[in-house]
């Protein structure tokens, strides 16, 4: 099948779980992951309507973003190493994984420096796994209040990476764990502060729309097996 009917399945599914839910589809935003896929696979997503994409290795992107052209939205997904901040704060419009300062720092430096301003999430390890990237739920208040604090910095919401499960609804208590957090720190933040829920991948992200998700990151659905080499 070609990305283009890969899109439209995904986006009619993306569509049924929002109304079983009880929500309205415009509510979630499909981030197309192009991670390893060449500048070709981007922009024949984007000539079918796919506007956002994730990117989860920066030197890739550093060559792929001006391959594809202006027009689509850029996040980056991927664990993001403090050296690297400058860069992304160059090349992507939304930095989907801060989970600590000192990055959210540097990303605030370069934003300005750039007159531009960056949106980020809060990337929050709510399983617990030693090998994920993520502050944990509990250090998610104080890195909160910090980094709507940055200026250059737009705090939009939380992401999460759950661990991989058969049974996806297995995840939905990790998922709704994120959005309880959500409203929990919302109150204390400005405005708009928690606006997003990034949550569920391909083999998940129906899942994740039933407990609020607003992004959902999906890859492997609409573009293939990774495109490794």
């Amino acid at each position: 099948m070609s990305i283009a009917e890969n899109l439209a399945i995904v986006n009619r599914r993306i569509a049924e779980a929002a109304l079983q839910a009880g929500r309205q589809p415009e509510e979630v935003t499909l981030v197309a992951v192009s991670k390893t896929h060449g500048a070709d696979m981007v922009a024949q997503a984007y000539a079918a309507g796919q506007a956002v994409f994730g990117e989860n290795y920066v030197q890739e992107s550093r060559d792929k973003i001006p391959a594809v052209g202006p027009g689509p939205a850029w996040h980056f997904i991927g664990h993001l190493q403090s050296n690297k901040a400058r860069l992304a704060a160059e090349l992507y419009d939304v930095v989907q994984s801060v989970d600590r300062l000192k990055l959210a720092k540097g990303l605030s430096r370069r934003a300005l420096e750039l007159d531009k301003t960056l949106g980020v999430l809060l990337q929050v390890n709510v399983g617990g796994e030693a090998q994920k990237s993520g502050c944990a739920p509990e250090d998610a208040p104080a890195l909160a209040q910090a980094v709507a604090d940055l200026e250059g910095l737009d705090l939009m919401g939380l992401m999460t990476m759950p661990p991989f499960f058969d049974d996806p609804q297995r995840a939905r208590p990790l998922f709704a764990q994120l959005r309880e957090l959500a409203l929990q720190l919302g109150p204390d933040l400005p405005a708009g502060s928690m606006r997003h829920l990034s949550m569920g991948m391909s083999g998940d992200f129906e899942a994740a729309i039933v407990e609020g998700a607003t992004l959902v990151r999906v890859g492997t659905a609409i573009f293939g097996e990774r495109g490794y080499g």
